[in-house]
């Protein structure tokens, strides 16, 4: 997407392009991870026109292999693996489509890193999401609102703003605490409200009533007008409306229009002549 209006306008023509995903993980920082990279423990994906939400997560996939809870722990890498292969299968098929997402940049947290851990547990490549159809929502908003649309972090401050923090959100140190006690019902439970979450973000910025803490002439209009693109077009419609009425009344009053007091009289020896009142 080049910029925050191509992606409204894309969205609002065809919403059926766009899905939204966000993932969950083992902390960057958690010491059971050792030297390797963060497992991932939920992926979640949103079809935006539709509601309708996909997940793939770490006691679903358990349930599915038949791998009870005490064994989970031990079992890690069978359970992410099928996870990954479940994920990148409904993915592949949809690669085209547009991906949206909050800050999924890079190794560390984004594609790279979801596609870096299926390698590393297959031992084969998966079929990646080109970065030309990945769009960052945080980026979006700020190149709508201004990079001040909200305090950090942002998308926190951005729930406040719109309603308050939403039932079962997680931070990151929530999520790392909920992962070392292996409460990944919680971790998948926050993820699936974060994609909630951005969904209910692109239709109040569409609709023109997303609230940000930035101060600018466009987020005023936003908040003034609850949908600029229908009052714009209501108000030309007025005026248009206005200048027609004008010229009528114009016409109307003009010396060239016809004269309006002659009567029309017959007689018995002539044909219809008009005939002026004194």
């Amino acid at each position: 997407m080049p910029d925050a209006s191509a992606f409204f306008k894309d969205v609002s023509k065809h919403p059926d392009r766009f899905y939204i995903i966000h993932y969950s993980s083992q902390s960057l920082f958690d010491a059971g991870a050792g030297a390797h990279s963060p497992r991932i423990t939920s992926i979640v994906v949103r079809h935006y026109v539709s509601g309708q939400t996909v997940s793939f997560s770490m006691h679903t996939v358990a349930e599915y292999l038949g791998i009870l809870a005490g064994d989970v722990e031990a079992r890690y890498d069978e359970i992410e693996r099928e996870l990954l292969v479940q994920f990148y299968k409904f993915a592949r098929d949809r690669r085209e489509k547009y991906w949206v997402h909050w800050n999924m940049r890079n190794v560390v947290f984004g594609f790279e890193h979801l596609e870096h851990r299926y390698r590393t547990l297959t031992k084969a490549d998966s079929p990646s999401i080109p970065v030309e159809v990945r769009v960052n929502l945080n980026d979006v908003i700020k190149q709508r609102y201004g990079s001040d649309y909200a305090r950090d972090p942002k998308m926190l401050s951005l729930m406040e703003l719109n309603g308050g923090k939403v039932q079962g959100f997680l931070s990151g140190g929530e999520e790392a605490e909920a992962f070392k006690t292996r409460d990944f019902i919680r971790m998948h439970t926050s993820t699936i409200s974060k994609v909630s979450f951005f969904s209910f973000v692109i239709t109040s910025a569409l609709n023109g009533k997303l609230n940000t803490a930035a101060i600018g002439l466009l987020n005023g209009l936003d908040r003034l007008l609850e949908g600029r693109k229908a009052r714009v077009i209501a108000a030309f419609s007025a005026f248009i409306g206005l200048i027609i009425g004008l010229i009528q009344l114009l016409l109307w009053l003009s010396p060239l229009a016809p004269d309006h007091s002659a009567k029309i009289v017959t007689s018995p020896n002539s044909a219809m002549t008009p005939q002026h009142t004194q």
